[in-house]
């Protein structure tokens, strides 16, 4: 029997059923290694953010995981990010913090881009900011009351009692310590 579908120019369509195998060897692909400048993740980091400019103030754009090595075009100013070729983003290039990556050779100091906007710009809500308002109502400053006088006593001079009679009192002074020292001369001699 001839086939009519073969004879005409065109093949028959073929089916494949489900349970068909599928082929299990590794299909190649093509892969090259970088020239220039290299960067590889550390590989003490299991993954590492990948972002649009040097500063966590930039969104992230990817990840890159550890031992991926990625080519480097140059460093920012205080050498703390390293800008990367990398495919997808807008320029295709990015930053990644470079003490989370190895680099094989010195690489140049290059202008990082504009810092971004701000998505949200920050706001006082006035109906919020105005419950913690406390208006403090004026209160009179405190009057001066003067203090009452002084009263400050005054003495009057007792009169100076004058001894019309009896002992003067330095008498009895030298008298009392002529007594002390008689005793004390008994008591030395009294010993011995």
């Amino acid at each position: 029997m001839i086939c009519l579908a073969g004879w005409l120019g065109f093949a028959p369509a073929v089916q494949a059923s489900p349970l068909a195998q599928q082929p299990t060897v590794a299909i190649p692909t093509v892969t090259g290694t970088p020239s220039g400048p290299v960067i590889t993740v550390n590989a003490d980091q299991d993954q590492i953010n990948v972002r649009s400019g040097p500063n966590t103030d930039y969104p992230i754009v990817g990840v890159l995981v550890a031992g991926q090595k990625v080519p480097a075009l140059g460093r920012s100013v205080g050498g703390d990010w390293v800008q990367i070729v990398y495919p997808g983003v807008e320029g295709g290039v990015a930053w990644v913090y470079a003490y989370l990556v190895t680099s094989n050779s010195t690489l140049p100091i290059v202008e990082p881009p504009p810092t971004p906007t701000p998505r949200v710009t920050p706001t006082i809500d006035p109906t919020l900011a105005s419950q913690y308002v406390i208006n403090l109502e004026p209160t009179r400053l405190p009057t001066y009351t003067a203090p009452p006088p002084l009263a400050i006593p005054t003495y009057t001079e007792e009169p100076v009692a004058i001894n019309t009679g009896g002992l003067p009192m330095g008498l009895i002074i030298v008298g009392m310590g002529v007594v002390g020292i008689f005793g004390l001369l008994i008591s030395l001699f009294q010993r011995r």
